[in-house]
């Protein structure tokens, strides 16, 4: 047994022995769970920031779709087996998904998500961060992917969402006036 799934075993092996863990990881990994506080966060957004909600707002969705599509096409290419499809004695708590695995697209989604808004707004990233990693520990703990997996995909999301984070953040079209690298002299 190598490494990956030896990991993957240890953290899977806590599933089914606490109803209220199991629930927990299982709403971690509904993607329509996530719609109402994203939907209170956007109108928040829109209500202290109008401009820069109705700029990155629509950048971020679409940075979303283009990240779930990368990794449903790595899903594709690297062609890996989930671990529900291959390994014994497994906790399945869901549906064994698709049949691909590497990257996580749960994974890949949140840490896009949470990398560009970290570029955006530095001090969202106290909730944001720890999120991702719940999200990425239910997918493991529920018995759909490996922790490599996991790892993939918070890499992809971490290089996607961080890019356009940044060039967003850094940008005079952004509509944010940048602070002088420099302090002047007195």
């Amino acid at each position: 047994m190598n490494w990956d799934e030896t990991l993957f075993r240890a953290i899977n092996g806590l599933a089914g022995r606490s109803e209220i863990v199991d629930w927990s990881m299982y709403e971690l990994s509904q993607e329509g769970n996530l719609l109402v506080p994203v939907m209170l966060l956007v109108a928040y957004w829109v209500w202290t920031n109008r401009r820069e909600a109705l700029v990155a707002g629509p950048v971020l969705a679409l940075l979303i779709g283009v990240s779930d599509l990368i990794g449903g096409q790595l899903k594709m290419l690297i062609d890996r087996a989930r671990p529900c499809h291959i390994l014994a004695n497994i906790h399945e708590l869901v549906g064994c998904g698709g049949t691909m695995s590497m990257p996580s697209n749960h994974a890949v989604n949140s840490a896009t998500a949470a990398a560009f808004l970290h570029m955006l707004y530095p001090r969202s990233a106290w909730i944001a961060w720890p999120l991702v990693v719940l999200i990425g520990l239910s997918r493991v703990y529920l018995g759909a992917h490996y922790v490599t997996d996991v790892f993939a995909g918070w890499t992809l999301g971490l290089i996607l969402g961080g890019s356009v984070g940044f060039i967003m953040a850094t940008s005079s079209w952004f509509g944010r006036k940048k602070k002088p690298s420099v302090v002047p002299a007195a």
